[in-house]
């Protein structure tokens, strides 16, 4: 339906969508060393946007949209003023970028076109799309006129009720009226001067579907959802929450700027605790929050936010989407953790899943399916509407209440909870109405420009961004693709979907397949080069080697990859590390680094992954007996000063605070200088930094030559091998490294590999350095050498390390053994939404994350 507020009229929908092009045309991205990001001013609703009036409202999948018919109008971005243009749509930004994609410009005509349409009519019907986000400000439970007024989208019930604590269960005294959008509503107003449903009261929306039979149901648009926790598999019940002033929390800190480049943190508040059990959000807040803000993290992204019944679903099966888990504490608490974020200088995204749907009838969103049409529904019926591998329901994006429902969601955390944007989920799934599954996606653009894309998905998300954008201009908002479609980072205006990053998931793939299958000598430079560069330019990525996906259970991270048992017995620093360790140690802050600082324009690590947590995710399911042990992170293990963890954790944060003093994630100037194969090393430039990694597990190169840009003296920056980080010393810190001319001046190709200036260092095996050019005002300044950088990394560091308290729960188990820690647990399709994932990542080595000519 469309307007469900009472709207006398009503616009037309767009149907679900595919545009076919009429070209092949596959491009492959070349390895292109000087990745160099534009920058990009993000545009919502711009002139660059023309409505493209087309002859009908409905589009078959097979047409193609004509393009000689004139443009009548433009949006702006403040989403109000119309301006009459004559013109066609032939300035598509994202084609200046990419001219490979010129093939396919009638498909973003014909999205764009339908973009720009569904504001107009939200202009139209609604007062615009930042209004149309206010839905939830009309539906659900909202105080109106000295009463509480409950409004439900229900179009196939045929009678409606209010049930709950308030009324005995008994809704015969309220029974709801019906509009002619669907839309039931009720109004109760309070009695004695008080609410007539008590904050913290269960409530539920009863109605009866054609075959007579009433169904109870929790309120699409709840704010609170519990659980009977005494009962085993209980249902949910819905939670009027409306707690008086002075229980409401409110917030005092100012949201800390946006970050040149995002360093994330994701966590789970439930896992976080280092006991077997559900942690809170309060203590998420002052017992962990503490400790992301000193390893130098600038975002906590959270996951499992959103109300989910099944625990072990991580948090992808919601099924209270206005609703915090209430697992971990009430709304206020959450609020309680934002703020103490805020006050720490942290940014705070959600995770947030708008791709599917718990499965679950009476206590999901699913419940309001009972028979109805797609245009009844919050999701697509038969084949369509279900997830055959994550076994949930999928929205209907071309319905005007599920864009209501959905943006009004995103609209809610932002401003309820003050998050400072989204992560989101399955934007594959989203993207393609074959959801990914099966699909390699080898670069060919056909594979993403086709009558495979689902554009009502495609222009959801261009609206989702837009709104963003427009209501928090400093948000942060991340797509999880796989499929690395053209102009998922770009900005609406130019054609594109409006993200500001992508995850790269295909650098996780990369370093499992070489820790699985391949020995240190036969891993490639190259290769390892070409799998962080190779992204689309001007599209912004967030790189990480590992995230939540590979410490679930059944997998294994980095650090259990490399090191396996030996983490239970060969962690102590009172002794020498055996090679095992030594290997693990030195290859685990060497993949973390590099990925870092040659895979993207953020970064991103999984809570516990900074120290090498020894053991997978394991959340209760019935596979595992219902049990907590695995669903935890053990912090004594890095608050323990006899363990090596300490010094994976303590690089960490010196990589992280390395970005704090040169920003070079942010860097535009990105070179890879060489890739040499037979001594395994790696020498590349970002920002004004120098990095170099020897891969090699033997060789150590005195004297070795590395190119560079600037000209002058050289300091080591950061040196994975100090004493510090569990290393031999080996480097010297004190060491000044003076330029020498390459070639002629001007003429690249006879510099050193292609580079106008060198400089020699000492490169130890297995060791990533980075060296920092001194400024001759800091050289100069008080006739001393003022600004070492690793001396005030590794300061800093001690000085933190003095500060962190340790942890009061120091478990029995800090080296405690599994019973088989190589043996994989069974895991069923429903525990995680890994699947798409899983099969889209397969042929790692295929995936091409950009197609660009640079």
């Amino acid at each position: 339906m469309l307007n469900s507020l009472g709207l006398v009229s009503a616009p037309t929908i767009w149907s679900s969508s595919s545009l076919s092009s009429s070209k092949n045309f596959t491009t492959i991205a070349r390895n292109n060393c000087f990745a160099r990001q534009l920058p990009i001013v993000r545009a919502c609703g711009s002139g660059h946007l023309l409505r493209h009036h087309l002859v009908s409202s409905r589009i078959s999948m097979n047409r193609r949209v004509k393009h000689n018919s004139p443009i009548s109008a433009v949006l702006t971005d403040d989403n109000t003023t119309m301006t009459s243009m004559e013109d066609d749509i032939e300035n598509i930004g994202i084609l200046d970028t990419d001219q490979g994609l010129e093939p396919f410009k009638e498909h973003f005509r014909y999205r764009m076109s339908r973009y720009v349409d569904q504001k107009m009519q939200f202009e139209k019907y609604e007062g615009g799309l930042e209004e149309f986000a206010k839905g939830y400000l009309k539906f659900g439970f909202n105080r109106e006129d000295g009463g509480i007024v409950y409004r439900e989208w229900a179009p196939a019930a045929q009678e409606a009720q209010l049930i709950g604590d308030f009324n005995g269960w008994d809704g015969s005294n309220h029974k709801m009226e019906k509009n002619q959008f669907g839309v039931w509503s009720i109004t109760i107003p309070d009695s004695g001067g008080k609410p007539a449903i008590p904050h913290g009261s269960r409530v539920k929306f009863q109605f009866k579907h054609g075959n007579g039979i009433w169904v109870d149901r929790i309120p699409a648009w709840i704010k609170y959802a519990t659980v009977d926790p005494t009962k085993f598999a209980a249902p949910y019940d819905g939670v009027y929450w409306e707690p008086p002033h002075a229980e409401r929390y409110e917030f005092k800190y100012p949201r800390p700027p946006k970050p040149n480049a995002p360093r994330i943190y994701e966590a789970h508040v439930g896992m976080s605790s280092s006991e077997p059990r559900v942690n809170s959000y309060r203590e998420f807040a002052d017992d962990v929050l503490p400790r992301i803000r000193e390893n130098n993290y600038n975002t906590v992204q959270l996951m499992a936010v959103m109300e989910h019944s099944y625990y072990a679903s991580f948090g992808y099966h919601v099924t209270n989407f206005f609703a915090a888990s209430s697992r971990s504490g009430t709304p206020e608490d959450l609020k309680y953790l934002i703020d103490k974020a805020h006050s720490l200088g942290l940014r705070v995204l959600m995770d947030v899943v708008h791709s599917h749907a718990s499965n679950n009838v009476t206590d999901g969103l699913n419940g309001f399916d009972v028979g109805q049409s797609s245009q009844e529904s919050y999701f697509h019926t038969g084949n369509r509407g279900y997830h055959m591998l994550w076994d949930s329901r999928l929205f209907n994006y071309a319905n005007w209440e599920v864009l209501r429902f959905l943006l009004s969601n995103l609209r809610w955390w932002i401003e309820e909870f003050k998050f400072d944007g989204f992560r989101f989920d399955g934007v594959t799934s989203m993207l393609y109405h074959h959801h990914g599954i099966n699909m390699p996606f080898t670069g060919n653009y056909n594979e993403y420009f086709s009558e495979a894309t689902d554009v009502d998905a495609v222009v959801y998300l261009m609206l989702a961004n837009c709104l963003v954008h427009n209501i928090l201009p400093d948000a942060t908002v991340i797509a999880e693709d796989v499929s690395g479609m053209p102009g998922i980072g770009l900005p609406v205006s130019m054609g594109g979907i409006g993200f500001d990053y992508r995850l790269a998931m295909a650098i996780p793939d990369r370093w499992i397949d070489y820790l699985k299958n391949k020995k240190d000598e036969e891993w490639s430079m190259k290769e390892i080069s070409w799998s962080l560069t190779n992204r689309r330019y001007t599209e912004k990525c967030v790189a990480y080697a590992e995230s939540h996906d590979q410490a679930i259970v059944g997998d294994k991270t980095i650090a259990f990859l490399l090191m396996d048992q030996e983490m239970y017995s060969g962690m102590s620093s009172l002794t020498a590390a055996c090679p095992t360790v030594e290997r693990g140690i030195a290859l685990h802050k060497m993949i973390h680094f590099i990925t870092m600082a040659l895979g993207g324009e953020g970064y991103l690590n999984f809570m516990g992954n900074e120290f090498g947590h020894p053991e997978w995710i394991d959340f209760p399911r019935e596979g595992n007996g219902w049990s907590y042990e695995k669903c935890r992170r053990q912090w004594n293990l890095v608050d323990t000063d006899y363990l090596k963890y300490k010094f994976m954790n303590a690089f960490d944060r010196a990589m992280n605070m390395l970005d704090d003093k040169f920003s070079f994630l942010a860097s535009t100037k990105q070179i890879v200088s060489s890739t040499n194969e037979e001594d395994k090393v790696i020498v590349f430039e970002r920002g004004d930094l120098v990095f170099v990694f020897n891969f090699h597990p033997e060789n150590t190169y005195e004297g070795y030559k590395v190119g560079c840009d600037l000209p002058g003296k050289y300091s080591v920056a950061l040196d994975s091998d100090a004493w510090e980080f569990g290393g031999h010393g080996r480097v010297a810190h004190d060491a000044d490294h003076f330029t020498s001319p390459e070639g002629i001046p001007g003429v690249p190709e006879t510099n050193f590999n292609n580079r106008p200036n060198s400089f020699k260092v000492l490169s130890p095996p297995r060791t990533c350095v980075v060296y920092y050019r001194v400024e001759e005002s800091q050289e100069n300044h008080n006739n001393i050498e003022s600004f070492n950088v690793q001396g005030t990394l590794v300061a800093d560091i001690l000085a933190e390390q003095e500060n962190l308290e340790p942890s009061t729960t120091m478990e029995a188990d800090v080296l405690a053994k599994p019973d088989n820690p190589k043996e994989p647990a069974t895991i069923e399709n429903d525990v995680d939404d890994v699947s798409l994932r899983k099969i889209g990542d397969l042929g790692a080595e295929e995936i091409v994350e950009g197609a660009s000519d640079d």
